[in-house]
């Protein structure tokens, strides 16, 4: 694992060459480089010092890699235009560092401490590069949520120390019955996922941020709760079975009119980070059920999420860079306009709707499974909750690609092949996995 963190340390006086495509060009060999790892054992692999990967956080890195480099795609304006373009290389490969370290770290502090070094990066990106004065607003939004609840995780951290004496996840064998400890640890968790009633940060963070702070938030920050709870969830298996279901209720009924809302939406990024929520909800209540349905549901529809939104907030943003609006009423009759754009616009909203043979529709499956087995009644908000996450993501297509085109339009320019290549870079791989899909359920 250390060849990888002094890869990307080498990486950062590249950022200051002046060469925007070597820096994304390293980024994707990196990621090349690390599925050379691959390895079908469920034990921690790749040991070195207190870091090391098992199955569930190597497929986080890779996607952690594959959406860096995407993102450094995306932004090719910044390039273009010379917003200081170098300091925004510089944040990608330090938000990638500490991304790579809180997914690879084997030790608790250390992924706490990186956990929480992770947010200053994304808070630069919505605060430098985002488009409205609101942006400062959403970063405060952002950081204080998060700063709030993570004191407490601290303190958890501290005990179990002092408890226990070891802080490495292969020691944590051993069962807490306190429901303080349980909400001191979890609430951070279910704060960066985003759950129901703590996820007004989110679609702030996501309108205010440029394209590539939206693509990190939806494809990486939400997975760091999800992964830190199928983590610990552990240590509290006695607990969680006489207190989860009032999560799994939240996250059902939340997801459901989080679902609703999306239907109101006039703002396309807004739409995308509803659903994002109504998504994770999901997640969420499949690491509730603590079952292994749940568990190989959360991490397939984690992955799922990450590359389906990240694609979505690309195409969004493509719409953006030539309209200057995100409204939905502006941003229409584009199957007249770009009729080759309309066809990613169908597959990444298909997609979301958890149609065949994405990865959303896997993880779906496994989690309406576990979501049942745990209670029949789960069957009513599930249906629903289905057959919504259909109506939104019909909507978003239909309202964007139908109607008569907005008159305003003075000049238009089409398709790069570069936007082509950051669609289809988020597409293959969501729809492809499926074939390959037995890696990720092999590490329970």
């Amino acid at each position: 694992m250390m060849k990888f963190i002094l890869s990307l340390l080498f990486m950062i006086p590249l950022c200051f060459t002046g060469n925007y495509w070597l820096v994304q060009f390293s980024f994707f060999m990196l990621s090349f480089f690390f599925i050379l790892n691959y390895s079908y054992n469920y034990m921690f692999m790749s040991v070195s010092y207190c870091l090391g990967v098992d199955l569930m956080s190597y497929t986080l890195i890779l996607l952690s890699f594959w959406i860096c480099a995407l993102m450094v795609l995306a932004s090719e304006k910044l390039s273009r235009v010379d917003n200081y373009s170098n300091l925004f290389l510089f944040l990608m490969v330090i938000l990638m560092l500490s991304l790579f370290i809180t997914f690879s770290s084997m030790n608790l502090f250390i992924f706490y401490l990186f956990f929480e070094l992770s947010l200053i990066p994304t808070l630069m990106l919505i605060i430098g590069w985002g488009y409205q004065p609101e942006r400062i607003e959403a970063g405060l939004y952002l950081l204080f949520y998060t700063l709030l609840v993570s004191l407490p995780m601290m303190i958890f951290i501290f005990y179990i120390m002092y408890m226990y004496k070891s802080l490495d996840f292969y020691f944590l064998n051993f069962n807490i019955e306190n429901v303080y400890m349980y909400m001191s640890v979890n609430l951070v968790f279910l704060v960066k996922m985003p759950m129901f009633m703590l996820h007004l940060w989110l679609p702030k963070a996501h309108v205010e941020a440029p394209v590539s702070g939206s693509m990190i938030l939806a494809g990486i920050m939400l997975k760091l709760g999800g992964y830190g709870m199928m983590r610990l969830m552990v240590i509290f298996m006695y607990l969680g079975m006489k207190i989860n279901y009032i999560f799994i209720v939240i996250s059902l009924i939340g997801g459901l009119m989080v679902s609703l809302i999306c239907l109101r939406q006039s703002d396309i990024k807004s739409l995308i980070a509803y659903s994002s929520v109504a998504h994770m909800g999901m997640v969420l209540g499949g690491v509730m059920t603590l079952s292994c349905w749940g568990m190989w549901g959360a991490l397939v529809m984690m992955l799922a999420h990450g590359l389906c939104s990240s694609g979505l907030f690309c195409l969004a943003n493509i719409n953006y860079e030539r309209l200057s609006s995100r409204s939905l009423y502006l941003n229409k009759g584009f199957l007249s306009i770009m009729p080759s754009l309309s066809l990613w616009w169908f597959l990444f909203c298909s997609s979301n709707m958890a149609s065949p043979p994405s990865l959303n529709l896997l993880g779906e499956i496994f989690l309406i499974n576990s979501l049942v087995m745990f209670s029949k009644w789960s069957m009513i908000p599930l249906m629903l909750l289905s057959f919504f996450s259909a109506v939104y993501s019909l909507f978003l297509y239909s309202y964007s690609q139908h109607g008569k085109f907005y008159l305003g339009l003075y000049s238009f320019y089409f398709s790069y092949s570069r936007e082509f290549l950051l669609l289809f870079l988020h597409w293959f791989p969501l729809n492809i996995l499926v074939l390959k899909s037995e890696g990720l359920s092999l590490w329970i």
